[in-house]
């Protein structure tokens, strides 16, 4: 069948793939190699609007048995690019035919396109086109999704692209995050949402540096100007993750898993009230503790800079905040960023230089003029200013930075105190 399937295809467009499917009680099937091929949908829900706002189409195929039959060993059934393609366009039919006939006329479809298709071009996929005028599904209700994977050909990759947003559909990339995954793909291909891979979830919840790169994603994603959704979330604590990075939309088992049963999709939507409700309580047994460290640490930098006015050294005058066990070091710098001679640093072993990065631990004469701490302080003189938790570059380390400006003999200094992050529960414990 195979040598014979691109010109059939080229002559009769969708009517050899009609001749495939059977439209039941229970909406439309596919025959393929002896399978039966069901659409299962799996639901999107947008966090802010605490409901389903798409749904992605998965095939699920069946023996003569009705037994199930992986999706892995369904793909494998294809002996070359030309069953590759037709196989992808069944199914693709299979999953507009089904979702056109729902009673929901407001939310997306989610189509997997299969790279071998995206890699042939608009020559080769334009029955889909075909396929949406003749089922009376709006473009715009449909998002082409991408499979993050290399091409041979990254022009004719755009241009197919174009080609779905030129039909007026919305495009994604998916897996992002695993793989051949890479921001240049994101900045070429411009999609209007990208799908993280579940990987990312997974890592994050156990690792808190993974959460935060997971964060930092989500937020250079936005900036691109694409919609982020994560899926694969599983538990209530993954949700809460997914919650916390900012993403957009969610997928996964925890909010509800894929079903062959299309009039039921959206019986059992999850309860986004009690989920974002924990969210929120959360969030307020972890507010900034920025101000009880304002106030911790206020009398300190007042006699800090008494001493400095003085005309103490500057060890001398900071040695009381220096011997606070999340002290790391003390500088000054002026208002040009310039720091006034070197750091001085706490004496005991809390805080060891480490070796590997002693060409960043002289600091005489370094600019912080981009830093917000120095910025913040300027903005508001005699006034204790604290930042988030930051990656420091004097020793790659996370840290908090206090700042205060004052005035000495007619010129603006700013004294700075780096707190170590992981010394901070030291400080929780003094307050």
């Amino acid at each position: 069948m195979s040598k014979f399937l691109p010109d059939q295809l080229a002559s009769t467009e969708n009517d050899l793939i009609d001749s495939l499917l059977t439209q039941g009680s229970e909406g439309w099937t596919a025959s393929y190699q002896g399978l039966t091929l069901k659409t299962a949908l799996q639901p999107i829900f947008s966090i802010s609007h605490k409901r389903i706002i798409g749904y992605e189409a998965l095939v699920r195929a069946f023996d003569t048995d009705a037994a199930s039959v992986l999706p892995i060993h369904l793909f494998q059934l294809p002996r070359d690019a030309a069953e590759n393609l037709f196989l992808d366009r069944l199914c693709r039919h299979l999953h507009v035919q089904n979702y056109s006939q729902l009673s929901d006329s407001l939310n997306w479809l989610f189509l997997n396109v299969s790279p071998r298709v995206v890699a042939t071009g608009r020559q080769h996929d334009s029955f889909f086109g075909n396929l949406l005028r003749k089922t009376g599904l709006p473009a715009h209700r449909v998002v082409m999704e991408i499979v993050e994977q290399p091409t041979d050909d990254a022009d004719q990759l755009r241009e197919t692209v174009s080609y779905y947003q030129q039909l007026g559909c919305l495009t994604a990339i998916d897996d992002f995050g695993a793989g051949h995954s890479n921001f240049e793909r994101i900045w070429n291909l411009s999609p209007d949402i990208v799908k993280l891979d579940r990987t990312l979830i997974t890592r994050a919840t156990d690792d808190r540096k993974a959460r935060q790169i997971l964060n930092g994603i989500v937020s250079l994603l936005h900036q691109s100007g694409c919609l982020v959704l994560l899926e694969g979330v599983e538990t209530h604590e993954q949700a809460i993750i997914a919650i916390d990075a900012g993403v957009d939309f969610v997928q996964g088992y925890y909010f509800s898993h894929p079903s062959t049963e299309l009039p039921n999709i959206a019986s059992n939507a999850p309860d986004f009230e009690t989920l974002l409700a924990d969210y929120k309580s959360r969030k307020q047994l972890q507010l900034d503790p920025s101000q009880q460290i304002v106030s911790f640490f206020s009398d300190y930098f007042l006699t800090a800079i008494t001493l400095l006015k003085q005309g103490s050294a500057l060890d001398r005058s900071c040695q009381s905040l220096l011997e606070h066990p999340a002290v790391s070091r003390c500088y000054l710098i002026d208002t040009n960023g310039v720091q006034l001679k070197d750091t001085v640093v706490a004496a005991d072993s809390r805080y060891q230089v480490d070796p590997r990065f002693q060409p960043l631990e002289n600091t005489e004469s370094a600019d912080w003029f981009r830093q917000n701490y120095l910025k913040d302080a300027l903005a508001q003189p005699n006034i204790l200013q604290v930042t988030s938790p930051y990656l420091s570059v004097t020793g790659a380390h996370m840290c908090v930075t206090l700042s205060l400006a004052y005035n000495h003999h007619g010129r603006i200094q700013v004294l700075c105190c780096d707190l170590l992050a992981n010394r901070m529960e030291h400080l929780s414990s003094s307050l």
